[in-house]
């Protein structure tokens, strides 16, 4: 059975509110796209990306023909421990470009679920075994109790993990709180980014627009790949890809984007007042980082 990850929120919402109070363990973000690995009833292997189960044939940015090409590797470990369920990041190029040579496409470990338990298993609980069976997983880079936000701003500055040396840091950090459950019944994580990481925003809503628009760019975030492929996969069916059928691409994924997530957006920010011209221009973006046809 395919289990869709939680989205991660930004420090400061609702959604994790009261999520510093208590152990927090802090860990690097990576910029990659979300997947997922799991062993079915008939014993088979299947992945997934955040929201979709994908295939070899059908598949997001490689990562079946990944798991498929190492299926012993998790097949080892699965057997083991069928109920565990593994996310991660599939580390192919997106925004930042400054990982190590090495680190591309390959998968690292960022939570383990027990189906059988219903919850989240604690890194102290999984890495040492993932180590063993040689899984990749994202290491945690600090545990704080009641942490300060400027103590969480600091963390930032230290987050080098796969980063090439002198090139800088990564993307930001997650916090986590595994007795946590939001003022809604959830278990929700938090995120951290940091500010020069949307410095490219810049280029398309002017310096002293780009907080004013940060909803925006969130809201855009949303935006999945998976969409974006199966749009593709549609438009080239029948006549094969072509530079013309950029407009085609960038007024259909709108137009997916706006059907499908417009009530999750509604109730994630509850009823906002957005701006659809900046909306619209974060969307294209994205598609334009994501597609691989630019």
């Amino acid at each position: 059975m395919f289990l869709k990850y939680q989205h991660l929120e930004r420090l400061g919402t609702d959604e994790v509110e009261g999520i510093l109070e208590g152990k927090v363990y802090v860990f690097p973000k990576i910029d990659g796209t979300n997947a997922s690995v799991w062993m079915n009833e008939d014993g088979m292997i299947c992945t997934g990306s955040r929201k979709r189960i994908v295939t070899p044939e059908d598949d997001n940015q490689g990562f079946a023909a990944y798991v498929e090409k190492h299926e012993s590797l998790f097949q080892d470990f699965l057997r083991r421990y069928s109920g565990w369920r593994l996310h991660g990041e599939w580390l192919v190029p997106h925004s930042l470009k400054t990982y190590r040579d090495d680190a591309w496409r390959r998968f690292y470990v960022f939570d383990v679920y027990d189906d059988g338990l219903a919850c989240f298993i604690k890194p102290e609980d999984y890495m040492p075994i993932l180590s063993a069976f040689r899984v990749d997983f994202i290491p945690v880079q600090a545990i704080v109790t009641n942490p300060t936000q400027e103590w969480l701003i600091k963390q930032l500055e230290v987050n080098t993990y796969l980063i090439r040396d002198g090139e800088g840091v990564g993307e930001g950090i997650v916090l986590k709180r595994y007795d946590f459950v939001n003022k809604y019944g959830r278990t929700t994580w938090a995120k951290v980014v940091r500010n020069e990481f949307r410095e490219k925003h810049k280029e398309v809503m002017g310096v002293s627009q780009v907080v004013m628009y940060n909803q925006e760019y969130e809201m855009a975030q949303m935006l999945t790949e998976a969409v974006i492929e199966k749009v593709m996969y549609d438009i080239t069916y029948l006549v094969p890809w072509s530079s013309k059928k950029i407009p085609q691409l960038l007024g259909t994924v709108w137009h997916e984007f706006i059907t499908e997530e417009i009530w999750e957006i509604l109730k994630k920010y509850k009823n906002p007042t957005i701006n659809f011209q900046a909306l619209h221009r974060f969307v294209i973006q994205r598609i334009k980082e994501l597609s691989g046809v630019f």
